[in-house]
């Protein structure tokens, strides 16, 4: 994040918003410090400030260092969802099985310290999706299918059924794809690799 001094919060934001190119409301910022003088007169406020395109930035310098460190050449696209301030990766190198891992362990590994190391860089949590030739996406509509499939049994028996373990991204997606089921409902138990999602029949949700 750059870091801003002005006589008031909207010159300072004016400032960054001139030198960012980008417009105010664009901003996201943190107050530092701010100093009031006598009278008005000395007035002086600091703040660190960024927007999304910093965000990004930092993204893709992180993922150059990352795989320069592994002597690794890799394509890096990056597409921001302003409205969710989602950013989704796109990796491609000439073995892509190395970067995605058995079961998609590595991917999810590179997929964690990023998301830890940028959220950390602008003290916020941001949704980061690192994929790999839509390997995530086609993961995504085989543990919703899969959930679905459970999900209709457990309508039927009224009985709850536990899925195998899953990331935390997976989990998320499936957990957010049964929310609009009647009579359905989801809990995540367990720990570490072992957590996992449970389905199970409420008659009380409609």
């Amino acid at each position: 994040m750059d870091k801003y001094t002005a006589k008031s919060l909207d010159e300072l934001l004016e400032t960054a918003a001139q030198a960012k190119k980008v417009n105010i409301e664009e901003l996201r910022y943190y107050i530092l410090e701010e100093k009031k003088g006598f009278l008005g007169l000395g007035n002086q406020v600091t703040a660190e400030v960024y927007c999304l395109n910093d965000v990004e930035s930092f993204i893709k310098k992180y993922l150059i260092t990352f795989f320069r460190s592994l002597d690794m050449d890799v394509d890096i696209n990056i597409e921001q969802d302003t409205t969710e301030e989602m950013f989704k990766v796109m990796l491609n190198a000439e073995n892509n099985a190395i970067l995605i891992g058995k079961n998609g362990q590595t991917l999810q590994a590179i997929n964690t310290v990023v998301k830890g190391a940028t959220n950390s860089a602008f003290k916020r949590r941001f949704k980061i999706l690192i994929d790999i030739n839509n390997y995530k996406m086609e993961r995504y509509d085989k543990v919703q299918s899969i959930a679905y499939r459970i999900a209709k049994t457990v309508q039927k028996t009224h009985i709850s059924a536990v899925l195998d373990p899953i990331p935390n991204d997976e989990r998320r997606v499936v957990h957010n794809f049964l929310s609009d089921i009647p009579h359905i409902r989801t809990e995540s138990e367990g720990e570490g690799k072992d957590r996992r999602l449970r389905i199970i029949y409420d008659e009380n949700k409609e």
